[in-house]
């Protein structure tokens, strides 16, 4: 079974789940809400664990897969994304063949530090799969512009915020993150540049709600579209976070409500509350509803 390229989906909420871990994939298939799922191959599996890991998560997307089938909500189901080992890692080779002949909608790359890095895995998915990559490490923040721009099947950049500051060496889970702003900003941009999604990083303090609610709150006013977590619990506070509030779905209809006027009647401008409405705004509106829409 190969995997199929999704309709429009928010990813306000992608948890990492250790695909050793059998219980939690079940919990996948039915009780937790996110938007995505990440079974990791990677830094949550032990050396020993890395084949069980990789049949499980094969086997966990083919149970989404056939789920999808039956309920014919294949617009509506979470991505499923395959986290593989690095490309200097001895698992790398199986991982890639495993995920490439999979059910799964996505394969996440991690530590990708260069477009090459893109082109490798796309050929070796036959260019059928989505390609999400990791930025996590300075050479790959300072090249991020190239790699998302190293293929159309290059869906979306994740944050790797807990890996980068380790090796920048700078103190980890400063509040606010001024210390690594730049990096943020910089894969923001990056993946505006080429039409991506991006992901911010993992908050990694569980018993913390407030400080996890700030930092979504930071992320969605940085531009990102979504939150990569590590627990179940924080599921909820990202889909509430990352989604448009009553007020922005109001006011992106009544945006596009008085640029239709506006161009309706002939008039050069629109206005709406004694501010201008321009195109770009429309773009903005079209955005949030699109996202509403995908929602309700």
């Amino acid at each position: 079974t190969t995997g199929k390229m999704r309709l429009f989906r928010p990813l306000r909420s992608v948890l990492y789940m250790p695909a050793s871990n059998k219980r939690a994939l079940d919990k996948s298939l039915s009780s937790i809400k996110a938007d995505a799922f990440i079974y990791d191959l990677e830094d949550a599996v032990a050396p020993n664990k890395k084949d069980v890991a990789r049949e499980q998560a094969v086997g966990v997307c083919e149970q989404v897969w056939e789920i999808r089938q039956q309920n014919s909500q294949n617009g509506l189901s979470p991505q499923t994304v395959i986290r593989v080992n690095g490309t200097t890692t001895s698992w790398y080779q199986d991982d890639i063949a495993a995920v490439a002949s999979s059910a799964a909608d996505v394969v996440l790359l991690p530590k990708t530090e260069t477009p090459e890095d893109i082109h490798q895995i796309d050929i070796a998915m036959d260019g059928k799969k989505q390609i999400w990559c990791m930025l996590e490490t300075p050479k790959g923040i300072l090249n991020a512009e190239k790699i998302a721009g190293a293929s159309k099947n290059l869906k979306c950049l994740v944050m790797g915020t807990v890996d980068l500051a380790n090796e920048v060496r700078c103190e980890p889970n400063v509040p606010g993150r001024w210390n690594i702003m730049q990096s943020l900003q910089t894969v923001v941009l990056a993946a505006r540049v080429h039409n991506c999604m991006a992901l911010d990083g993992v908050y990694i303090n569980l018993t913390d709600d407030e400080g996890l609610k700030h930092e979504c709150v930071q992320g969605r006013e940085l531009g990102f579209d979504g939150k990569t977590l590590i627990h179940p619990k924080t599921v909820d506070i990202a889909n509430e976070i990352f989604s448009p509030s009553a007020e922005q779905i109001e006011t992106a209809k009544n945006v596009l409500q008085a640029y239709e006027d506006a161009k309706a009647s002939g008039a050069g401008v629109a206005v709406l509350n004694g501010k201008l409405v321009e195109e770009l705004h429309t773009r903005n509106a079209r955005r949030i509803l699109e996202i509403a829409n995908s929602l309700a």
